[in-house]
């Protein structure tokens, strides 16, 4: 079995041990922008965590939820009341909110094919599903977890879970009111650190939202959703009240996973989530990646510069999830020499004789992800096959192409290319590859020489800004 990092226990823990099924929550985006690379550091996590789950043949359910209302602009403060994230950015554009929402959102489905990450079974949108928070917030409130205020809203009563903090580490005592107050307490509430599961919009006072269809009609009064309401409602309804795990960036700890998990606890009466897992910040050219500063890379920014976008997973599996990145342009013009060198060998290994995979590299791979994700140590045993002359090349094949299930770099992409050249002669595989390590190093001479040997036996080799490509000919 595997391990992860919980982030409750604060050590790496095996993950569904005795089962032959994975339930895993996936926080998702909030549609109002496009996501950028911190964000899919982020999602890729949730889809190692299924690649490793499924090594293990386990059947994996993944739901992954579409924030398209409820989101305010500054959920990280604990009296957040600011406006809706996806209100304020059709103000801005002066757009209605559900179509930037389903720009948005396919753009952000579009990113994740890019990049091989899997779809997840269960994609709900939050304004599909606010019939599931209002039943939810109906329970609380009967159980006594949560109660209403005049304006309509519905609060989360803190203190009224007394596992709060064990995720975050956070006591009631460091809660204080939020900037935006000046110090005091949100009217309606009765505790300080308490939190909103329904913000009520009563009268005019936003009107804007109700035009933009963005309010619902409830028992309590006319609003929307609270963004930890969401997560709560969908994870119950697709995976039901035991869930193995649940994933997020470290950002989201706290508030919003902390108090994700007193309410879902509070309407089961038990831990729902077995394991939290978090993945690290993402920096970029040393600093925080944060659309609030603009200081972010697109994953269609990899293109423009001539690299291929998967360059960007391969450079995010160089370092370990919970470990924070420093990401720069030459880090990815790196990752990209790699993968295409990879691509090369792989084509060229490909027209050897098949051999068994060696149990020592595949065996140390498949154990790297297993020991909580660890796939800097796999990278570094993949190239270790790759320089390993005792390993025959059509067993440096078999390794590379049946491990890509778990790195998911399409490693063999190439390989019909080079099928479309039947019948390599002996040694011209071994001579490919090294002229594509002869290119990659900018040796000239050796490069030259080698096409000379390919051409001798027949291959006639041509450069191109993917790489190298070849064709047979018959020999007088």
């Amino acid at each position: 079995m595997f391990t992860l990092y919980d982030t409750r226990t604060r050590q790496p823990e095996p993950v569904a041990p005795g089962r032959r099924q994975l339930r895993m929550y996936s926080c998702g985006p909030t549609v109002y922008r496009p996501a950028h690379a911190g964000n899919l550091r982020t999602y890729l996590l949730s889809d190692l965590i299924r690649r490793t789950a499924e090594q293990h043949r386990m059947l994996v359910t993944v739901c992954q939820n579409i924030t398209d209302v409820g989101h305010l602009a500054d959920d990280t403060d604990p009296d957040a009341a600011g406006a809706d994230k996806m209100l304020t950015q059709a103000r801005a554009e002066g757009r209605p909110a559900g179509e930037i929402a389903r720009e948005h959102e396919a753009a952000f489905r579009a990113d994740l094919a890019t990049l091989n990450i899997h779809p997840a079974s269960h994609q709900p949108r939050a304004s599909e599903s606010v019939e599931l928070m209002i039943v939810m917030i109906e329970r609380l409130i009967g159980s006594g977890h949560a109660y209403p205020a005049a304006d309509g809203s519905v609060y989360f009563a803190a203190q009224s879970f007394p596992g709060y903090g064990e995720l975050s580490a956070n006591r009631f005592t460091d809660l204080q009111p939020g900037y935006r107050t000046g110090g005091s307490v949100t009217a309606g509430k009765r505790f300080h650190a308490d939190w909103a599961l329904w913000k009520g919009t009563p009268g005019n006072g936003n009107g804007a939202a109700q035009r933009a269809g963005l309010t619902w009609d409830t028992p309590w009064g006319t609003g929307f959703p609270g963004w930890h309401t969401e997560c709560s409602a969908m994870l119950l309804h697709y995976l039901g009240d035991r869930v193995d795990v649940h994933t997020g960036g470290i950002d989201l700890r706290f508030p919003h996973h902390e108090n994700e998990r007193a309410q879902s606890n509070s309407v089961t009466g038990h831990d729902v989530v077995q394991r939290w897992v978090h993945g690290e910040h993402l920096l970029l050219a040393g600093r925080k990646m944060a659309k609030s500063t603009g200081n972010v890379l697109l994953l269609r920014d990899l293109p423009a510069r001539g690299l291929d976008p998967l360059a960007l997973r391969l450079a995010f599996l160089e370092h370990r999830y919970r470990q924070q990145m420093n990401l720069t342009w030459e880090t990815l013009e790196a990752a990209d020499r790699t993968l295409r060198r990879w691509r090369e060998r792989v084509a060229a290994w490909a027209g050897e004789p098949s051999a068994a995979m060696p149990a020592r590299y595949a065996g140390a791979i498949a154990g790297a992800f297993d020991d909580d994700l660890d796939t800097p140590a796999a990278l570094r045993e993949l190239r270790a096959l790759e320089r390993d002359e005792s390993v025959p090349p059509g067993a440096k094949f078999e390794t590379f192409a049946h491990t890509d299930r778990l790195f998911g770099l399409d490693l063999a992409r190439d390989v019909g290319r080079a099928a479309a050249a039947p019948g390599l002669p002996a040694g011209a595989a071994d001579r490919l590859a090294a002229r594509a390590k002869a290119r990659t190093a900018r040796d000239w001479a050796t490069s030259d020489q080698l096409r000379d040997e390919l051409a001798g036996l027949g291959i006639t080799v041509s450069d191109t800004p993917d790489g190298q490509t070849w064709t047979t000919r018959a020999l007088p």
